[in-house]
């Protein structure tokens, strides 16, 4: 269960990409900035999260580096583009992290939890059990099950998950309907 009355400043979020902050394409990747689409939601939302996370972290599987269809500077450039809108709307994002590893059993591909563990070495303050996974994929609920975090499952892509599920904590429909309940 989620503690919401017990979230302060001291908490970590943890949030996916694809399918929470923008449109996720179907059977596909995002390859650059133009093809990059916003929720209009996760624009409100973030700036409401910043005040209550101490950081916030993006956590997010790249195939399509590894499968060579886009370069790191690709998606350094959609990411640069992307944080700019965020901070020009009140938002933040402390950090990116991301896995271009074709094999799904790589420690630093979701839903394994290297790349939690990647930011609690770079930030050691970070607690995973003062710590929220938000994401739209059980992928996603299971890297935070995984390092020992709280889940919020965002029904954006596939609402047809099943809910109650041992891996969700809490499910809503949008990041702001989840920003908003704090």
């Amino acid at each position: 269960m989620l503690p919401l009355k017990e979230i302060d400043h001291n908490w970590t979020l943890f949030l996916d990409r694809d399918g929470v902050i923008n449109h996720e394409k179907d059977n596909d990747y995002i390859l650059n900035w133009s093809e990059f689409v916003f929720y209009p939601e996760s624009l409100q939302a973030l700036p409401l999260l910043a005040r209550h996370f101490r950081r916030i972290i993006l956590v997010t599987n790249q195939k399509g580096i590894g499968k060579g269809l886009m370069s790191e500077a690709d998606l350094t450039n959609i990411h640069r583009h992307m944080l700019d809108e965020i901070e020009t709307r009140g938002g933040r994002i402390d950090r990116i992290y991301f896995c271009s590893d074709l094999n799904n059993l790589s420690p630093n591909r979701k839903p394994q939890p290297g790349m939690a563990f990647q930011a609690q070495k770079d930030a050691p303050e970070i607690v995973f059990s003062k710590s929220i996974m938000v994401g739209n994929r059980l992928s996603d609920m299971q890297f935070g099950r995984n390092a020992g975090m709280h889940t919020v499952f965002l029904a954006t892509t596939h609402p047809e998950v099943p809910y109650p599920d041992p891996l969700i904590d809490l499910r809503v429909d949008s990041l702001l309907e989840f920003a908003r309940l704090l």
